[in-house]
């Protein structure tokens, strides 16, 4: 009989189905793992329908779990330039207005600028709104760097805190490191002394430490309320007021 073949997620080549049983191969162990856990009758094939880094994880889980991956069906750009506005949704918006370093921009009585391009592998900027009675800035995905903060302030400081440690830079796609860990994120609490900071944007060692966990170990240390972003989360910025802290 034809031997089953599958594409190894850990060690990158084709094996065959006796392959999983075999203790020295890595994949064997964390198959019996998951398949334990696992709550559902697993499929055969997964096709996958995502692009970059969530595609190469999909396919290694997907291995590790004895289940095929097919190949990705997607538009040239999806491989190439890989926009996020697609040509045939322009049509159906009302402007189209591009993020440059620097700039100013109104959405009814809400002003926003885009102070400084951050330092992240694809371009990026935060922002700062001003209300007629607030202030508050959003620093999105970007390493630290030496003056950060003077781009930054307000009263609310919401940040994309992705890493419990800071992380190296490495080429390996699976291991980005152009995120702010939770020492930046103390750090910029510091410098710009905000009346509340929000984190938000967590990665995998964020969830193992426990968000909640951690915005109360930097409340205690910095003195600032810190508070976890979660799942359908409201802020009312009348608690910015003095008299709502």
């Amino acid at each position: 009989p034809e031997r089953r073949q599958f594409h190894c997620g850990i060690c990158g080549l084709q094996r065959s189905e006796s392959d999983r049983r075999d203790e020295r191969h890595p994949d064997a162990v964390a198959a019996q793992m998951n398949r334990e856990n696992l709550p559902m009758a697993l499929p055969k094939r997964v096709l996958i329908s995502n692009r970059g880094e969530i595609a190469i994880r999909i396919a290694k889980s997907a291995s590790a779990l004895g289940i095929d991956s097919v190949g990705v069906f997607a538009p040239a750009d999806a491989l190439e330039t890989e926009p996020i506005i697609f040509s045939y949704l322009k049509d159906r918006l009302d402007r189209i207005e591009v993020l440059q370093e620097g700039k100013s921009y109104s959405v009814g009585n809400v002003t926003f600028t885009t102070p400084v391009r951050h330092l992240h592998r694809v371009e990026t900027y935060g922002l700062v709104f001003k209300t007629t009675k607030h202030t508050f800035s959003l620093i999105t995905d970007t390493s630290y760097f030496d003056g950060l903060h003077q781009s930054y302030g307000g009263e609310l400081l919401i940040m994309n805190v992705a890493f419990l440690e800071p992380r190296s830079h490495s080429q390996d796609p699976l291991l980005p490191a152009d995120h702010l860990s939770v020492p930046d994120a103390e750090r910029l609490i510091r410098e710009l002394k905000p009346k509340v900071a929000i984190l938000s944007h967590f990665g995998m060692t964020m969830w193992r430490a426990k968000p909640r966990e951690i915005a109360k170990q930097l409340s205690q240390q910095t003195g600032v309320r810190v508070i976890a972003a979660q799942d359908g989360m409201k802020f009312d910025l009348s608690q910015l007021d003095s008299n709502g802290l």
